[in-house]
């Protein structure tokens, strides 16, 4: 791995322990998990902030679809279909059989149901850009 990714996941592990710890020593009346979940929904908030802004253009935040694929995105591709649509669909069959709640059990088809639909979306990317690469160049002669 990468130096700066090793220090990035430090920093992570660091300051997300220094805020539980902290919270903790604040709300010394409240259980374990209450400061767990407000650790994790600063988590959420602040990784969906980080998404946020990567966003180049808001205008169109997923353009442009002719851009050429980068190793990376072709890699989160495959493992997102793999991961989402393979065990996915297990994980979602295990979730529902079990004695669950009905929260959770909407909760795994709706993660599910939102899995379909992003790969929906890569396989359909992944088509256009296999269409466009084999279809031949068309030219006109006009006089």
């Amino acid at each position: 791995m990468e130096n700066y990714v090793v220090n990035v996941i430090v920093f992570g592990v660091i300051s997300w322990t220094t805020l539980f710890l902290a919270t903790r020593k604040l709300l010394p009346k409240r259980s374990f998990d209450f400061c767990n979940r407000i650790v994790s929904t600063v988590h959420a908030c602040l990784a969906v902030t980080l998404a946020s802004l990567s966003v180049q253009d808001w205008k169109c935040p997923v353009c442009p679809l002719a851009s050429k694929s980068s190793p990376k995105q072709v890699g989160f591709a495959v493992i997102f279909t793999f991961a989402r649509m393979g065990g996915g669909p297990y994980l979602t069959y295990v979730t529902l059989s079990a004695d669950n709640p009905l929260l959770i059990k909407a909760m795994a088809l709706g993660l599910q149901l939102v899995s379909a639909f992003w790969f929906y979306k890569i396989a359909r990317m992944m088509i256009y850009k296999l269409a466009k690469r084999t279809s031949p160049i068309k030219t006109t002669k006009t006089q």
